[in-house]
């Protein structure tokens, strides 16, 4: 009879031990979490993202604004190149697949669009602004009297030329951090996030943020199908015959999330007593106010002295009329996203850049607003330099998207 089959030796736990290593180490059939440096290289990395630890909507939100209020601060043209420059990467590292997250080229077309536009202004109507370097000279329309302080045609000096664009690369940027928000953020959880007292409110809202992001993606989609179906993509022609689907899908979708919302019993409230109605429309209206005054002070040029308390009282108040407000909603939230330290850490990255940028302001105006009379090329602040790489930190704790898992399986 032939020999009965030898049991199947364990190879791995039959290998021989490294040189240097004690047998017991390497005969530990469980021991599956590696130890020293490379255990901390492991833990520092960002995780894996999934449905349970998903960065909150409004951390990326959050970071958004402080990059834009950091923008809004000065007229550098370095500066707000870096500043494009940190979202940009952000965006790159840390974008899904996702409808909404197409939408950043969209906004970077649009910012640069908008510093043309500026700039054409500037050159046909003219510019307050004095200026010895004479560029053309376009011919002049006469105007009437009651006209007075406005031209078309006339001097186009260098100078007014830089102050233009210094002006629309300003706007264009504040443009640009919008989008890295609107292309992060996801907008259905940013919507479940809400309290309840502004559900309805931030239906409005989140259906206003999704527009444009899901415009965009049914015209690249029809540009693709035309072009794979020999037709012209470009021309006014094409875009006329695009036109109609678009708004087509967009009614659809709407008619959808109206049913979807009918279904779910969307509309339903609690009773609650009358003073804790007018309670909750006084604090949120004043906190609301609150909030507006503050962050208009934080935007201004010498505001940062009273808008930053204005702004800590309106959002307090506002939390409170919010937290009371929501007694009236009976909605339920399935598997709210929690904020969790690397919320904290996302937001604090753009706060620390804002108020980097707001104190830079305080002891180097010249630095972040360059003169163009007479007219010299701008320098590099090194303390708001720095500042503006802070906002980088989401790019390297911020839960990897499963796009970027997936290539990293493919290697």
């Amino acid at each position: 009879m032939p020999p009965a089959t030898a049991p199947r030796r364990d190879v791995k736990r039959d290998r021989h031990p490294a040189p240097g290593r004690p047998a017991e180490a390497a005969a530990a059939p469980g021991r599956a979490r590696p130890r020293g440096r490379l255990a901390r290289r492991r833990s520092l990395r960002a995780p894996r993202a999934s449905r349970s630890n998903a960065l909150h909507a409004g951390a990326w939100w959050l970071w958004a604004l402080g990059l834009a209020v950091a923008a809004s601060r000065t007229t550098n043209p370095l500066l707000l190149g870096m500043l494009v420059g940190v979202a940009g990467y952000v965006v790159a590292a840390r974008r899904t697949d996702a409808p909404w997250a197409r939408s950043y080229g969209a906004f970077v077309k649009l910012g640069l669009a908008v510093i043309v536009v500026r700039l054409l202004f500037s050159t046909l109507l003219g510019s307050p602004i004095p200026g010895t370097h004479l560029i053309v000279t376009l011919p002049e329309l006469p105007l009437p009297d009651w006209a007075k302080g406005i031209r078309i045609g006339g001097r186009v000096t260098a100078e007014q030329l830089v102050f233009a664009l210094y002006d629309g690369a300003k706007l264009a940027t504040l443009l640009i951090c919008v989008g890295a928000a609107n292309a992060l953020a996801n907008p259905a959880r940013l919507l479940k996030s809400l309290p309840g007292a502004l559900y309805e409110a931030g239906v409005a809202v989140v259906v206003a943020m999704t527009f444009a992001p899901n415009m965009v993606a049914d015209v690249l989609r029809l540009r693709t199908a035309r072009r794979l179906r020999g037709r012209p993509a470009g021309g006014v022609g094409a875009v006329l015959q695009i036109g109609l689907p678009v708004l087509e899908g967009a009614l659809e979708r709407s008619v959808a999330v109206a049913a979807s919302m009918d279904a779910r019993g969307y509309g339903r409230t609690a009773a609650v007593p009358p003073a804790v109605r007018h309670t909750t429309t006084a604090l949120t209206l004043g906190g609301l106010l609150g909030v507006c005054a503050g962050s208009y002070g934080l935007l201004a040029a010498e505001g940062a002295s009273y808008g930053l308390p204005l702004l800590g009282i309106g959002l307090l108040a506002a939390l409170a009329g919010l937290r009371l407000g929501g007694r009236r909603s009976v909605r339920t939230r399935y598997r709210p996203d929690l904020w969790g330290v690397r919320a904290w850490l996302v937001a604090g990255s753009g706060a620390a850049v804002a108020l980097v940028m707001i104190r830079a302001g305080a002891y180097d105006p010249e630095g972040l607003h360059p003169g163009v009379v007479p007219l010299v090329a701008p320098g590099l602040p090194l303390w708001p330099a720095a500042g503006i790489l802070l906002g980088l930190l989401p790019a390297f704790v911020a839960p990897l998207p499963p796009a970027l898992t997936h290539k990293e399986k493919t290697r």
